[in-house]
């Protein structure tokens, strides 16, 4: 080795150590994921949004956050369109099968129901005037009308209502859909809810014709114009 190679790898000797300390505060890959925010496979792999985005997209759709729900029933999706707001402040939402093209419709309303108006209330599909069967099954009644029946949940303040077609839909669907029914999580909600409108930004329009006195309005005076 010459004289100059030597005294470079000299120079080089006490940096070694430096560099690789730098190199150990790192910290390791899984740990700075960790800190991320969970991201949704429904979605992407995009972060699931917060509390308060998910909140904001429910009540632009008019509805109560606390009354939106999900289910699920082998073969059936829900049908993106269908959701928005029912009754008051209420949510709605219809679950189609592809193979035989029946529907199952989700329908939160705040209230509740009783055996001493069960039979008053009209089932969904059905007619004003078709007569109601009720018939307590569990912690839920089960409806029939007119050729439809549904399953109804009371919940604290509000009822969750799964509606179909008797002929599309059998009761042991209906019912395994109706004990599904739940309180979405984020992820959830997230590929449920619509995203938040876009919102252009206006700046005020300035006029310059107009007189820096009084309301414009034209003078109407005689011998005038305009």
């Amino acid at each position: 080795m010459n004289r100059a190679a030597r005294a470079l790898s000299l120079l080089l000797l006490p940096v070694l150590p430096l560099v690789l300390g730098a190199c150990g505060t790192e910290r390791p890959a899984a740990t700075a994921d960790a800190d991320r925010p969970a991201a949704n496979p429904a979605t992407g792999g995009r972060a699931t949004p917060g509390t308060a985005e998910l909140d904001s997209r429910a009540k632009a759709l008019g509805v109560a956050p606390e009354l939106v729900y999900v289910t699920a029933s082998p073969g059936y999706t829900v049908v993106r369109q269908s959701v928005g707001v029912y009754g008051g402040d209420g949510f709605s939402a219809v679950y189609w099968s592809r193979s035989s093209g029946a529907r199952i419709g989700l329908f939160v309303d705040r209230g509740t129901l009783t055996g001493a108006d069960c039979e008053r209330v009209p089932v969904g599909g059905a007619g004003p005037d078709d007569a109601v069967v009720c018939e307590r099954d569990g912690d839920a009644w089960y409806r029939t009308s007119g050729g439809h029946h549904e399953y109804a949940l009371l919940r604290d303040g509000h009822v969750v209502r799964l509606e179909a077609d008797s002929a599309g839909v059998d009761r042991a669907v209906l019912k395994a859909a109706a004990r599904a029914a739940h309180r979405p999580d984020a992820a959830e909600l997230d590929a449920l809810l619509p995203p938040l409108p876009e919102r252009t930004a206006t700046a005020p329009v300035e006029r310059g014709d107009l007189p820096p006195v009084g309301d414009g309005a034209p003078d109407n005076e005689v011998n005038t114009t305009g």
